[in-house]
């Protein structure tokens, strides 16, 4: 007898269909039970859980060949979901239920040897895809509140194997779940309690303002992680599209509880000794990374320089696309990726740099080889560079500011309100509504600068210290702090202070003296036009 359900089979953040069938061959004999489909090891070890889920609610596995197949075969099967949907196949084929029952479901979920059915990853997305094909989902009870987010689908969350059957015979009915509760994170740090560093607070909101990447760089002890901790609370609380997107890689990293979603935007904080897999996805599955689970959110690279080479080289493509592809010989699986990019280091090894008291005595060589670990066109993708002197005792004494995260937030919300009304009004691409990610014709109607502006910016192109990328970003950057000031249109002022920050360091392309001093000739004359 033949039987079959539909599963899926993650994509990324995708889920295809899979078709499970089993069939019962032969007369009674040896129990043979195969499962065929390109299953990797923890499919292939699905019929070891079946056959003790099976155990442990008094069935046995008939002395007949048994075949499960995946189909389509040519797509690989990974994880350990499929065991539900090989149990309920194979129920059906046996008689315990009637196979017309699972017309028109979808079933994922991993048995105990118990019968009891355990949570698994990614119950989200394939519940967007049961909906897009017309199903309803069984799951696991762990995982159905998640399921329950999408709305329109019929779920069923069982306990344990035994209880499906029953709800299936009739003789117990399932209670369709209910979504889980939205949950506010952990209460993120006021940036009133930061003293000093005016400069660079005024760096960190309009980096909030516009969705711009961020580089502190100061010696130990200036405030660089305690302000970028702070973004958090700047940041506007994410969409109902960006918090779908957002929950799906989550889901997929199985870090979603009891269902439990957030509006607050990720804040990743990945260790600097993280691979590059960890940061961009990867491994025996393909798991998103640190990048893709920081989607909508801020990632804090702290102590910049300490990160691998290749590891800090593999963000350069995810900053422009806003998408990550973990390349496999059978298959290309796609994460999304667009994510803020907020880092700190310190000038040099020994931490200080500079000059004055404490200064690093070998400086600028220092400073230049610690600081070439970074690559110049990961530089050229940071928006704004800051500096962060030392704190003093003066700073340490004075009162609390009088403003704070509230006050900064505010102006924020005021400065992405007009981005989103201006994109919206021409009727261009939502994606770019965010000053960050604007191109093209968005920048040609909303960031180009009057003649002195436009003067300024050749000025400081023809000096050597803008490639094309940084012109670019100087006019999105330019175009937020006209934002945060209400103004319509980019002035002279606007660009002078996006020029400022785009500035050079030390390390990134060298040291001014071999440059000449030209980028040192523009960021002056950015200064006297500010």
């Amino acid at each position: 007898m033949l039987a079959s359900i539909a599963t899926v089979a993650f994509e990324g953040v995708e889920a295809r269909r899979v078709a499970v069938e089993v069939q019962l061959i032969g007369r009674d004999g040896e129990t043979i039970f195969s499962i065929v489909g390109l299953p990797d090891k923890a499919v292939a070890e699905s019929r070891e859980r079946v056959r003790g889920a099976f155990a442990g609610i008094g069935l046995a596995l008939p002395a007949k060949r048994i075949i499960a197949n995946l189909a389509p075969a040519d797509l690989p099967k990974e994880g350990s979901h499929f065991d539900l949907p090989i149990a309920l196949a194979l129920l059906a084929a046996l008689g315990v239920i009637q196979p017309d029952a699972l017309h028109g479901w979808a079933a994922l979920g991993e048995l105990g040897l118990d019968g009891r059915i355990q949570p698994v990853g990614g119950t989200l997305p394939a519940a967007v895809a049961a909906s897009a094909m017309g199903l309803g989902l069984i799951c696991p009870e762990a995982n159905g509140p998640e399921a329950a987010w999408v709305g329109d689908v019929s779920i069923l969350a069982p306990r344990s194997l035994i209880g499906l059957i029953n709800h299936f015979k009739g003789t117990t009915i399932l209670r369709a779940p209910e979504p889980g509760p939205v949950r506010s994170g952990a209460a993120v740090p006021d940036l009133r309690e930061v003293k000093g560093q005016e400069s660079a607070k005024r760096a960190l909101e309009v980096a909030a303002a516009g969705g711009h990447n961020l580089l502190f760089v100061g010696p130990p002890g200036s405030g660089k992680s305690m302000m970028a901790q702070r973004l958090p609370g700047l940041l506007p609380p994410l969409t109902p599209q960006e918090l779908l997107e957002t929950s799906m890689v989550c889901s997929v990293a199985g870090l979603i509880e009891r269902g439990a979603l957030t509006r607050d935007r990720p804040f990743r904080s990945p260790h600097h000794s993280a691979s590059m897999a960890a940061l961009t996805g990867g491994g025996l599955r393909a798991k998103p990374g640190e990048a893709s689970l920081a989607h909508n959110g801020v990632l804090f690279l702290d102590e910049l320089p300490e990160y691998s080479a290749q590891a800090l080289d593999s963000l350069r493509a995810p900053l422009e696309t806003g998408e990550i592809v973990v390349a496999r010989a059978n298959a290309h699986v796609r994460y999304p990726a667009r994510f803020q990019l907020v880092a700190a280091m310190n000038p040099c090894r020994c931490g200080m740099g500079g000059a004055g008291k404490g200064a690093c005595g070998k400086a600028p060589r220092c400073q230049r080889d610690y600081q070439n670990r970074i690559s110049g066109p990961m530089f050229d993708r940071i928006d704004l560079t800051v500096e962060t002197p030392p704190v003093t005792a003066a700073d340490m004494a004075l009162p609390s500011p009088a403003e704070g995260t509230a006050e900064a937030a505010a102006r924020v919300a005021v400065a992405r309100a007009m981005q989103e009304d201006r994109v919206r009004a021409a009727g261009l691409d939502p994606l770019q509504a965010l000053n960050a990610r604007a191109s093209g014709e968005v920048l040609e109607r909303f960031a180009t600068p009057d003649e002195a502006g436009r003067a300024l910016l050749m000025r400081a192109g023809e000096a050597g210290g803008l490639t094309a990328r940084g012109w670019t970003r100087t006019l999105r950057l330019a175009r937020t702090i006209a934002d945060l000031e209400g103004a319509t249109g980019v002035l002279r002022r606007h660009i002078a202070e996006a020029l400022i920050y785009r500035r050079t360091t030390v390390g990134a392309q060298g040291d001014f003296e071999r440059q000449g001093g030209g980028h040192r000739d523009a960021t002056g004359a950015a200064l006297a036009a500010w």
